[in-house]
C-alpha cells in the first residue's frame, strides 16, 4: 500500500510539472518597446523544451564623450534611474556622479519656486564602511550642504518666471578616486539631467574649476594640484553670461582675477554642446506647466494704488529698516481693505507679490535715473563703521563690528591640535584646524523663531568668511593651535557674512594670533535696465555696501573679501538669467575702494596681534616622548589622560611621538606638566630639579620615585645643610619633594640632593666663657687657614652679637662664622661625655702618627664606595674610630630601641650588640655582631654577618693586617652603601 501511494504521488507531480511547462512554453513572446526589448530563442531542441530559457533585457543607453583640459569626460543616460524625469551620470577618470531631477505633479498655489537640491557622498563611494554606531550615513554634513548650494545657485535663475512647481534635484557620488572634487561634476550632471527632463528650464550651463600654479592657470586641477595652487575658482555660465562665481585665493590681485574669469568662461562653455547633443538624442519634450503670472490689469490697478505712497517712503532717508518696513506693510493693508470692499478676489491672491514688484520698480528706477539710494547715500558710499576689539576680556579673543545697522559679535577660542574637526569627505584633508561658525538668531531681525540643526544659509555664510580668513593665518608649524571663531549676528541689515569677516579678523588679532594682515569684506550690488525685446542690458548702476532691501530688490549679491594686497574670497549670486562678464569685472574696483575704507578703521582699533603673555592667556606646549611613554600617560582606555584633563581643565592630544598640551593659563599648564613629569618623566640631567615621592626610608637615607618611575637615593647627608639625626624628622614616606640630581655612583644609581635646592643659612654666634676656643687649635680641613679671606680682608675682625640661631646656646669663635654649622659643647660637657662613653683610652690609641696609604692594586676592580666615614684621611674625612671619638661632641646622642633610634642622655646604649642570628631588621647603625671572614681582597674583606647577610670592610690607609678566611672578628655597622650593603668596622681588642 505504501509503494502504491508513493507511485501515485510521483505520477501527480509529473503531470503538474508537464502541464506547467506546456503553458509556459506557449506564453513566450518577443517584446520590443522603444528603449526596452526582450528576446527569446525559438529553437525546438529537446534540451530547450525541458528547461525554460530566461529572457535578456537590453538597455538602450546614450553617451557623449568629450575632453576638457587633459581629462576625458563622459555623459551617459538610459542605464540607471530610468524612472526619474531626468537622470545623467558624469564620469571623469574613476570618479562617477549620478544626478536626477523630478517635478511634482500637482498645481499648488505659491509665490516662489520650491527648488530643493540634495547632494550626498556615501562612504561606499570610496570603499569605506561608515564609522557611526549604526554603520549608516546620518544627517547631511557641511560639505554636502555646501555642494548642494553650489548646484542650486546657477540653476535657480534659469527657471521661467511664474514656474512655482516643486522641483527636486538629487546628486549622488557613486565612486570616487579622491583625485577629482565631485562638486563641479555634479553641477554639470544636474544641468544635463534638466535638459533631458520635461521641466521648463532655460539651460544648459557649464561649470569649471580653475587653479593657478606658479602663475599658470590650470583647468580641472586635481586635489594634489589644488594644494599647490593659490587660486580655487569655480565659474558657472551660459554661452554668453555669467551665472555664478565662487573663489578662494591667497591675496590675488583684481587684475589677475579678471584674467582668471575670462580664461574660465570659454572652458566652461565646452560643457554646453555635449549636453545639447545628449538632449537631442534622449531628451523629453518640454511639458506645458501652468505659470503663476500676474495679469496686466491687476498689475496696473495695484500700481496705481501703491506707487505714490511707496515712492514717498523710499525717498525719505530718515526711515530706518523697521520703520520703513512698517510703513510698507501699512500700505499693503490699506490696499487689501480696498480690494476686499470691491470683492476683487483675483487681485487679493497676488497682492503681496504685486506690491513687492511695485516696490522693486520704484527703487530701481530711482537708482538708475537719480543715482540715490534708500538711505540717501551715494552709490559708492560705505555706511558708518564701529570697531571694538577685546570687548569680552575673559575670552581668548573677541571683537564687535558694526557697519550701519549690521552688527556681529565674533569670539575666538583656541584649542589643541586634537580639537580639529574631523572630515569624512571623499576628497580633501581628513581634519580642519580652523573653523568659523556663523549663527543667525531670530532676534537679529526682531522675529520669533526656534533654533534647529544645520542651516544651509548659515553654513554657506560661515564657510565664505572662513575661506576669507584662512589665507592670512600663520602656518601650522608656527602656530599649531586649533582655532574656532563663533560669529553671532546681533543685527542684520545687509551682508552679515562680510561683517563676520571683519569682526573675525579683529578677534583673531585680539587673541594674539599673528595674522599677516587684516581682512575686510563688503557686498556690491547691481541694478540693471534690460531691453525686453533683446534681453541686453541698457543701463546699470553698481552699488557699494548694499542694504538688505537693496539686496532683495537688486540683481546680484557680489560678496568680496580681501586685504590691502589682494582678494581672498568671493561669492557671486545672480537673480536674473545671467550678467555680462564685463559688468562683473567692473564691480571689482568699487569693492576695492570700499574695502580700503573698512581696513583703515580696523587698523585704527588694532593693527597687530595683541601680546598674550599674561598668566590668564592660553598656553600650548608640544613635547616629544616615545610611544611607550605616551601609552603609559594615556592609561587603559584613556582613563589616566581623561583624569588629568578633568582635574586640571587642560586638553591633551597625542600623536605619533608627540604630546600637545593646551591650558587656559600658565598656572594650569604648570600643574599639567607636573603630573605628566610624574607619570612619564623627562631626560635626567645633572643639576636638573625634579619632583618625586618618597617611597621608603632607611637609616642611611631615603629612596625616591621621580621622573615617571625612576628611582634615586637621597642620602642622609643631602637632606639639609643642618646635621640630621633622624631622617623621619625631616621627611616621611609619601611626601613630595623637589630634588636636584647631583650625579651617579659607580653602579649608575642616581644620587639626589634636597639641600641643593634649599638656601644655605649662615649662622653667627659669639664665644662665651667656658666654651672651647677653637681658634687656638691646629687648623684642619674644617678650620679656615691663615689665608682665610675673612681675616685678610678685615684684619680688625670683631664679633657682634647675633640672635639668628636660637636653637642652641653654644658660642663659636669669629673665625668659624663661615663654617658649616656644627654643635660645640663646653669643656665640662665634653669631659662628662668622654667619661660616660669611655673614650679616654680611645683618644690615647689614636694619638699615634697616621700610617701611610698603601699602594692600590692595578689588577683589582675599583670597589663601590659611599659617602660615609670609611673614606681615607686624605679626603678630609675621619676614620671610623675617629668618628666614634668625635661623635659625642659633634652629634646628638641616640638610643636604639630595637626599631628606631631615640635621643638619650648617654651614648652607651647606641652601640648595642645583637645576640643570636642577625636579620635585616636588627642590623642598624652602631650594632655590633660577630662576623666571619668569607673573602680577603686587595682593598678589604667580605664578611658573613649571619642570617644570609653579607657586609664589607675596607682596609684603612696603611692599616692592612693579616686576615684569614674563616676567622671570626667583632664588627660594628657604621654605614650602608646606596645598594643597602652594610659597611662594617673591625673592633680592636682592648
Amino acid at each position: 500500500m505504501a509503494s502504491l501511494a508513493i507511485a501515485r504521488k510521483h505520477h501527480l507531480l509529473s503531470s503538474l510539472f508537464h502541464g506547467f511547462r506546456c503553458r509556459s512554453l506557449r506564453s513566450h513572446r518577443t517584446i520590443t518597446t522603444g528603449r526596452l526589448s526582450f528576446s527569446t530563442s525559438t529553437s525546438t531542441s529537446p534540451a530547450d523544451t525541458e528547461i525554460p530559457v530566461s529572457r535578456t533585457k537590453v538597455l538602450e543607453t546614450f553617451k557623449e564623450e568629450f575632453e576638457i583640459g587633459s581629462r576625458l569626460i563622459t555623459l551617459e543616460t538610459g542605464k540607471i534611474a530610468r524612472f526619474a524625469n531626468g537622470a545623467v551620470t558624469l564620469s571623469m577618470d574613476d570618479t562617477t556622479v549620478l544626478s536626477t531631477v523630478c517635478s511634482a505633479k500637482g498645481d499648488v498655489v505659491r509665490d516662489f519656486l520650491p527648488l530643493t537640491v540634495d547632494y550626498q557622498e556615501k562612504q561606499f563611494a570610496q570603499g569605506v564602511i561608515p564609522g557611526t554606531y549604526m554603520r549608516r550615513e546620518g544627517a547631511p554634513k557641511e560639505r554636502e550642504l555646501l555642494c548642494g548650494r553650489l548646484i542650486d545657485r546657477p540653476i535657480r535663475p534659469l527657471f521661467p518666471a511664474g514656474f512655482y512647481h516643486e522641483v527636486q534635484v538629487m546628486a549622488s557620488v557613486l565612486s570616487s578616486d579622491g583625485k577629482q572634487d565631485p562638486d563641479v561634476m555634479a553641477a554639470n550632471a544636474t544641468s544635463a539631467a534638466l535638459m533631458l527632463s520635461d521641466i521648463p528650464w532655460d539651460g544648459p550651463i557649464g561649470m569649471i574649476r580653475v587653479g593657478r600654479i606658479d602663475g599658470h592657470l590650470v583647468v580641472n586641477p586635481s586635489m594634489d594640484e589644488l594644494n599647490l595652487s593659490d587660486l580655487n575658482l569655480v565659474y558657472a555660465c551660459t554661452r554668453d553670461k555669467t551665472m555664478m562665481i565662487d573663489v578662494q585665493a591667497h591675496e590675488i590681485s583684481e587684475k589677475d582675477l579678471q584674467a582668471a574669469f575670462r580664461f574660465a568662461h570659454p572652458q566652461a562653455v565646452k560643457f554646453i554642446e555635449p549636453q545639447l547633443k545628449l538632449a537631442a538624442k534622449a531628451g523629453k519634450q518640454k511639458k506645458e506647466y501652468k505659470l503663476s503670472l500676474v495679469s496686466e490689469r491687476t498689475m496696473d490697478k495695484i500700481r496705481n494704488l501703491t506707487e505714490a505712497n511707496i515712492e514717498a517712503i523710499f525717498t525719505d532717508p530718515s526711515y530706518g529698516k523697521f520703520e520703513r518696513g512698517e510703513a510698507l506693510d501699512k500700505i499693503g493693508q490699506d490696499v487689501k481693505g480696498i480690494l476686499e470692499e470691491e470683492g476683487d478676489e483675483e487681485s487679493l491672491k497676488v497682492l503681496s507679490k504685486t506690491v513687492d514688484t511695485v516696490r522693486k520698480q520704484v527703487v530701481r528706477k530711482r537708482i538708475i535715473t537719480e543715482g540715490f539710494r534708500l538711505d540717501g547715500r551715494r552709490l559708492d558710499d560705505v555706511r558708518p563703521l564701529y570697531c571694538e576689539a577685546g570687548n569680552l576680556p575673559g575670552l581668548h579673543g573677541s571683537a564687535l563690528f558694526s557697519r550701519g545697522d549690521t552688527q556681529v559679535l565674533c569670539t575666538v577660542t583656541l584649542g589643541a591640535p586634537g580639537d580639529a574637526q574631523r572630515l569624512n569627505s571623499v576628497v580633501g584633508p581628513p581634519t580642519k584646524r580652523f573653523m568659523l561658525h556663523y549663527s543667525f538668531p531670530p532676534y537679529c531681525i526682531n522675529e520669533v523663531g526656534k533654533r534647529t540643526g544645520l542651516n544651509r544659509r548659515e553654513v554657506g555664510h560661515g564657510t565664505l568668511a572662513e575661506k576669507a580668513l584662512l589665507a592670512v593665518l600663520p602656518p601650522e608649524l608656527d602656530f599649531p593651535y586649533t582655532v574656532r571663531i563663533n560669529s553671532e549676528v546681533m543685527g542684520s541689515d545687509g551682508s552679515t557674512s562680510m561683517a563676520t569677516v571683519s569682526g573675525g579678523s579683529l578677534a583673531l588679532m585680539d587673541a594674539g594670533i599673528p595674522l599677516r594682515d587684516h581682512v575686510a569684506g563688503l557686498s556690491v550690488g547691481l541694478v540693471t535696465e534690460v531691453d525686453s525685446s533683446t534681453g541686453n542690458v541698457v543701463q546699470y548702476r553698481i552699488l557699494t555696501d548694499i542694504l538688505g532691501l537693496e539686496d532683495h530688490l537688486g540683481d546680484i549679491d557680489f560678496k568680496i573679501a580681501g586685504t590691502r594686497n589682494g582678494i581672498t574670497a568671493i561669492q557671486l549670486d545672480i537673480k536674473p538669467a545671467g550678467i555680462p562678464l564685463d559688468i562683473i569685472c567692473e564691480s571689482l574696483e568699487p569693492a576695492y575702494k570700499g574695502r580700503l575704507q573698512i581696513l583703515e578703521h580696523m587698523e585704527q582699533e588694532i593693527n597687530a596681534a595683541r601680546n598674550r603673555d599674561g598668566r590668564n592667556s592660553p598656553r600650548l606646549v608640544t613635547l616629544k616622548y616615545s610611544n611607550d611613554d605616551l601609552r603609559r600617560l594615556i592609561g587603559p582606555l584613556g582613563a589616566l589622560k581623561m583624569k588629568i584633563e578633568e582635574e586640571t581643565g587642560a586638553r591633551m592630544s597625542v600623536s605619533d611621538g608627540t604630546l600637545t598640551i593646551v591650558a587656559n593659563n600658565q598656572s594650569v599648564m604648570e600643574r599639567v606638566q607636573e603630573k605628566v613629569d610624574l607619570i612619564i618623566g623627562r631626560a635626567i640631567e645633572v643639576g636638573g630639579v625634579y619632583k618625586g615621592i618618597v617611597t621608603s626610608i632607611k637609616e642611611y637615607g631615603a629612596f625616591v620615585e621621580f621622573n615617571g618611575g625612576q628611582h634615586g637615593l637621597l642620602h642622609v647627608s643631602e637632606l639639609s645643610h643642618e646635621p640630621v639625626s633622624r631622617i623621619s624628622d625631616v621627611i616621611s614616606v609619601g611626601q613630595q619633594l623637589s630634588l636636584m640630581c647631583i650625579g651617579q655612583d659607580l653602579h649608575g644609581n642616581i644620587k639626589l640632593s634636597l639641600k641643593a635646592t634649599l638656601p644655605q643659612k649662615t649662622k653667627k654666634v659669639d664665644v662665651v666663657e667656658g666654651s672651647i676656643n677653637l681658634s687656638k687649635q691646629k687648623p684642619d680641613s674644617c678650620t679656615p687657614g691663615k689665608d682665610s679671606p675673612t681675616q685678610q680682608e678685615n684684619p680688625n675682625f670683631s664679633v657682634k652679637d647675633s640672635t639668628q640661631d636660637t636653637d642652641t646656646s653654644t658660642k663659636l669663635n669669629s673665625s668659624y662664622s663661615s663654617m658649616s654649622p656644627i654643635v660645640i659643647r663646653s669643656a665640662v660637657e665634653c669631659d662628662e661625655e668622654e667619661k660616660s662613653a669611655g673614650l679616654s683610652s680611645s683618644l690615647e690609641n689614636n694619638s699615634s702618627p697616621k700610617p701611610q696609604r698603601a699602594p692600590k692594586s692595578k689588577s683589582s676592580k675599583k670597589p663601590k664606595t659611599s659617602k660615609s666615614l670609611t673614606n681615607s684621611s686624605d679626603s678630609g674625612l675621619l676614620s671610623p674610630k675617629k668618628a666614634q671619638i668625635a661623635k659625642p661632641v659633634l652629634t646628638e646622642k641616640r638610643e636604639y630601641d630595637g626599631d628606631n633610634y631615640t635621643n638619650s642622655e648617654s651614648d652607651e646604649e647606641h652601640e648595642s650588640k645583637v645576640e643570636g642570628p642577625v636579620d635585616a631588621k636588627k642590623l642598624k647603625l652602631g650594632v655590633k655582631v660577630t662576623a666571619k671572614i668569607l673573602q680577603v681582597r686587595a682593598h678589604g674583606l667580605v664578611l658573613d654577618l649571619g642570617g644570609g647577610i653579607k657586609g664589607m670592610y675596607r682596609f684603612q690607609s696603611g692599616g692592612k693586617r693579616e686576615f684569614e678566611v674563616g676567622n671570626e672578628v667583632q664588627a660594628q655597622c657604621i654605614s650602608f652603601t646606596c645598594k643597602g650593603i652594610p659597611v662594617m668596622s673591625i673592633i680592636q681588642d682592648d
